[in-house]
């Protein structure tokens, strides 16, 4: 068998995602402490109180058994680092810089919103007022634009996906597996 069968590629697609997903939970950590930082400054400036709908959230998750004390900041660093590991896979694959970023910046807020919508805990972004859904997207992207910072210096330098774009830009069906 060749460099490129099938065989080999499973096995070299999993290294990639097991190897991204770790650098994206490390990623995911700077990002939610980047956006702690970030909301904490926020509020000093405008008096805005902390928001108590992670915790609540948290607590309508199937299974939860989290007391209402720490709830709020579980489900705060929880969503953070966890869903970091999406952004590392994004590095690890080959998707870095400012699109990426603003790609997983909607994922971050999505992420958000089905959780909350579907324990009853929040409302669509369009119903909200306007100055807390702005505040909401300036968060969501500090966080996504750190996380990515750190994802894309932790990538391995090659990636299946830049290595295809080299070959022949675009998506084409007739290169790779590379």
């Amino acid at each position: 068998m060749g460099r490129n069968s099938s065989a080999a590629v499973r096995k070299r697609t999993a290294r990639v995602l097991r190897r991204g997903a770790l650098h994206g939970l490390c990623a995911g950590a700077v990002g939610v402490a980047a956006m702690t930082a970030g909301e904490k400054a926020e509020q000093a400036l405008t008096g805005r109180p902390d928001s108590h709908v992670p915790g609540r959230t948290f607590r309508r998750m199937p299974g939860a058994a989290m007391p209402r004390r720490g709830a709020n900041l579980a489900m705060h660093v929880g969503q953070g680092v966890l869903l970091g590991a999406v952004r590392g896979i994004m590095a690890d694959s080959g998707l870095r810089g400012p699109w990426a970023s603003s790609m997983f910046a909607v994922v971050r807020l999505t992420n958000d919103q089905i959780a909350e919508n579907a324990t009853g805990t929040g409302a669509p972004p369009w119903t909200w007022p306007r100055s807390e859904l702005v505040i909401d997207l300036l968060h969501k992207a500090v966080y996504a634009f750190a996380t990515g910072l750190v994802a894309d210096r932790l990538a391995a330098r090659d990636a299946p996906g830049l290595r295809h774009a080299r070959l022949r830009r675009g998506r084409q069906p007739d290169v790779g597996p590379v």
